[in-house]
């Protein structure tokens, strides 16, 4: 009898830590959409050299659906969605999509190759960090349209069955 007491008692307080886990990932995704730079606004300037020295300026891709993607070289789920990241881009480059890796740490040219992908890589200065609000703990990416204004912001891992959904949307849509 008291063993079944302390499992009720057990399984009530997992259920409201696990309810009190998901109230504040809701509170805390909400309050990023909401941060500066917001979903609609135009997106920060940005000019950072490419690890061979190469300036490269966002408004350089204004025409163009950019994803901005902020990774680190420590971080796991930022090198698992490189894959979808390049998947997508190989498929809509054509059409006028492109991505930029921004890295929020050092890299080496070693790192980048290891993410086998083609698409620009960069270490983000600290203007850019600064600009971009709650990049700290990555990934954290933002799908700029065409006019250059932020379409989406994600804090997380963003699929890619969930970025072809938003880049073909955004591809679709009159500047």
């Amino acid at each position: 009898m008291k063993s079944t007491a302390i499992q009720i008692r057990n399984g009530a307080i997992a259920g409201i830590l696990a309810a009190l886990v998901l109230a504040v990932a809701a509170c805390d995704r909400g309050s990023f959409e909401k941060q500066k730079p917001a979903v609609g606004e135009a997106a920060p300037v940005m000019s950072v050299a490419d690890l061979s020295g190469k300036m490269l300026r966002l408004a350089d891709y204004r025409g163009k659906v950019v994803l901005l993607n902020f990774w680190a070289s420590w971080c796991p789920p930022c090198k698992d969605e490189m894959p979808g990241f390049q998947k997508v881009y190989l498929e809509f480059e054509s059409r006028g999509f492109a991505v930029i890796g921004a890295a929020i740490n050092e890299i080496t040219l070693a790192d980048v190759r290891s993410l086998n992908v083609l698409f620009p890589m960069v270490r983000a200065n600290d203007r850019v960090l600064r600009e971009y609000g709650d990049i700290a703990h990555p990934p954290v990416s933002f799908l700029i349209g065409k006019d250059g204004r932020i379409i989406r912001k994600i804090k997380g891992v963003y699929s890619e069955d969930e970025l072809r959904k938003d880049v073909l949307q955004a591809l679709a849509a009159k500047e």
